[in-house]
């Protein structure tokens, strides 16, 4: 049998890893127990779970929500931007259409590059410089993923730097001992093509796709191969291995500028001026995961990951304040690009790192515990070069000489050593309580090799403490709650200058709260609400992330205090109508967050005040959100769902600026709430599936950002494909 996608079934093992010599140091003996809620030991993978399967989520102490292999593949998600809008408390915001580069905010926090969320692929680092520079301009197709985990409560201190908002944890799909495999193949509206093919067998799998489409304007085409390898096996009894591979490459026609007013309304939703802008993107990682079992309940997982990300983006204009060619963009008149200056953006990231934990059951002060604690050494190095052309001729035929000015050349480093450690405390069989800390050392320097700049260093440790329950209060009722503290590092940048100087500049620190009800009022359903309330004594504003920066003077680097609180819904039913064979079911996930303050002026480095927006709603996050799905699957061979996306209204800079500017620059504005209506049809012959699906069926134009300009979300998109397994 081929490998259908699938829900995480596998126990969590809640490990990562560690290498051998600084395992040794901790304490060899220490015991790593594989099993489940239950107490039933299962067989492993080596496999670095957030959550695990969807037994520990209804058991976990924190807000937990697995988007599994069925709901991604049944709905044909287009974009992972689509998969986690199913996840309440997840704002995911479009910029280019396809997802390729998401701005993912978890409980009100900024999504701008997603810098406030810590990305994983299998447990391990998907971000290219998540300690120093925590921004994704590169996303993997969601094609390449079996299923997501995304967790939000204190347990995310288990993972780091990023623990203000939550951790987001994608996983590739597993090898399987038999050969099979599919070949999928997809078109549709807007340039859209999708190939796929997956052969796995002896313990090894490979995941091939090429996918490509045009974007939500014109002139914006992007094209993706991905390529994903795997295999797990057995070494001996006592010693199991996971080895990955993964390559991604990117060729794209996309703009970073958005419009300003006058373009939106005169030429249209879609117009697009910067057809020269090209960006070439690759990433190469390599991991490998081993568990070793001591024993009697006893194991150990160790893991070694590193990645090589190139990124080269030139583009004629980083927003509508740039190539204005006097009025003609603000009048919104047809710009004649190819007079534009060029400029490039030409990075290379180095990521490595050795990761590992301990899991033990142990039973002191007459209690049922289980101890986890780990280590873990990450290194990431950054070269970054921007170069101008003010002839675009020359840049087109690669003349060295057009380059008139070197804006950038610079070298960024960042090594961190962090440790946590947690223990669960059973003090019955329905009340667990379980304290965790983690500790972040950080050390950064910052080379520049142009004229006048230097050369710094600086460093920090944190202490990141947390807690949280869970109370059963009946078979199908558990209560779980938990407060820890939030915290995100500066970014390499922030923390040095570009003469060298160490800035004294604080990281972001927040205390992070909620309270949570799982339960199950009927054999066909299921509830999870949460209150959360995160407050942060420095919510940090960093560049442009909202329209116009943050005041005329805008620095690179503010902060100041806020409080975000709100509630989160998800539920399901299943078993609608008795007098269907098959299940009509409906899901739900809902957001309420009534409060995303601003609580103080904002502060420079030095402390001087550059605003005052106290009181004023944070930009980017919407008060209400909805993903609401009805569906059907029938008892043979075909299934159907509606799927009813909204996003409520929204400011898009700190002064919240309530009217349009008719001549303005499209930066500053309301962002006005939309909602957007999907279908899909699946239906399986033998061993093939065919599909339809429609989004944004009602055509509905919509902006969805302001931050260089207004952005738009896609038109109206069908999709068709089939898939064949063997």
């Amino acid at each position: 049998m081929y490998p259908s996608r699938r829900c995480l079934s596998s126990p969590s093992l809640k490990m990562t890893p560690l290498a051998f010599a600084v395992m040794f140091a901790m304490g060899a003996h220490t015991e790593l127990n594989a099993q489940t809620v239950d107490g039933a030991t299962e067989p492993t993978l080596p496999r670095v779970d957030v959550i695990g399967s969807p037994t520990n989520s209804k058991f976990s102490q924190g807000s937990a929500h697995i988007v599994d292999a069925a709901e991604l593949e049944q709905s044909r998600v287009f974009s992972v931007n689509e998969a986690l809008r199913k996840v309440p408390g997840v704002h995911v915001r479009d910029e280019e259409g396809l997802g390729l580069r998401p701005n993912i905010g978890i409980r009100g926090l900024n999504p701008t590059r997603s810098t406030k969320v810590l990305l994983l692929e299998d447990g391990l680092p998907l971000s290219f410089a998540p300690y120093g520079d925590n921004a994704s301009y590169y996303h993997p197709p969601i094609d390449r993923y079996d299923s997501i985990e995304v967790s939000k409560g204190s347990q995310v201190l288990r993972f780091g730097p990023q623990t203000a908002g939550g951790v987001i944890n994608y996983i590739t799909p597993e090898p399987q001992k038999a050969f099979g495999g599919l070949v999928g193949l997809a078109a549709g509206t807007r340039g859209y093509l999708n190939g796929h093919l997956m052969v796995t067998g002896n313990g090894a799998i490979l995941d091939a796709y090429r996918k490509e489409s045009d974007g939500a304007r014109d002139n914006v085409h992007s094209t993706i191969n991905d390529l994903n390898f795997k295999w797990a096996g057995d070494l001996n009894s006592h010693n199991k291995l996971i080895l990955r591979a993964t390559h991604y490459d990117e060729n794209s026609i996309n703009t970073y500028s958005g419009l300003t007013e006058q373009e939106f309304v005169r030429q249209g939703a879609r117009y697009n001026p910067f057809k020269n802008d090209q960006l070439d993107f690759k990433r190469t990682g390599v991991s490998a995961t081993h568990l070793l079992n001591l024993g009697a309940g006893k194991t150990l997982t160790t893991s070694i990951y590193g990645a090589q990300f190139d990124r080269n983006w030139w583009r004629q204009a980083s927003s509508t304040l740039d190539c204005p060619s006097g009025t003609t963009r603000i009048d919104g008149d047809v710009l004649a690009v190819d007079g534009c200056q060029v400029n490039g953006r030409l990075r290379s990231y180095t990521t490595l790192g050795i990761d590992s934990r301990v899991q033990q059951n142990h039973t002191a002060f007459g209690l049922n515990n289980q101890l986890e604690y780990g280590i873990k050494v990450h290194s990431e190095s950054q070269e970054r070069k921007q170069l101008r052309y003010a002839d675009y001729s020359k840049y087109l035929i690669g003349d060295t000489s057009g380059v008139t000015h070197v804006q950038e050349d610079q070298k960024r480093t960042t090594m961190a050593l962090s440790t946590f450690a947690a223990n669960r405390f059973e003090f019955s069989e329905q009340f667990a309580v379980t304290p965790i800390v983690r500790i972040e050392n950080i050390r950064n320097e910052r080379i520049g090799y142009r004229a006048g700049e230097g050369r710094g260093k600086n460093s920090m440790i944190e202490f990141i403490p947390g807690v949280g329950a869970t109370f059963r209060a009946s078979a199908d009722t558990i209560i779980y709650g938990g407060v820890h503290k939030g915290f995100s590092p500066a970014r390499v940048e922030d923390a040095i200058d570009s003469l060298g100087g160490s800035v004294d500049l604080n990281p972001e620190r927040s205390v992070n709260m909620e309270l949570g009800l799982r339960t199950s009022p009927t054999r066909n359903s299921f509830i999870d609400v949460a209150l959360f309330r995160n407050d942060f004594s420095n919510n940090v504003q960093v560049g442009s992330i909202a329209g116009g920066g943050i005041s005329s003077a805008s620095t690179n680097y503010s902060e100041g205090k806020a409080l975000y609180q709100g509630l989160e819904f998800a539920g399901q039913i299943d078993k609608l109508a008795s007098q269907f064979e098959g299940n009509l079911f409906v899901r739900a996930a809902f957001t309420y967050l009534p409060t995303a303050e601003q609580r103080s002026a904002f502060t420079r480095p030095n402390g001087d005040v550059e605003a005052n927006y106290s009181g004023k709603r944070l930009p980017y996050a919407p008060e209400h959100q909805a993903t609401i799905t009805i569906g059907y699957k029938s008892s043979e061979n075909w299934n159907t769902r509606v799927e009813y996306v909204y996003v409520g209204r929204q400011f898009s800079d700190f002064a919240n600026t309530a009217t349009v500017n008719v001549t303005g620059d499209g930066r500053t504005g309301p962002i006005d709430a939309y909602g957007i209506w999907n279908a899909t049809v699946n239906y399986t012959v033998g061993k093939a599936t065919l599909f339809v699906a429609g989004k944004n069926l009602a055509d509905h134009s919509y902006i969805v950002d302001r931050t260089r300009g207004i952005l738009v979300g896609m038109p109206r998109t069908f999709q068709a494909g089939v898939k064949y397994a063997f």
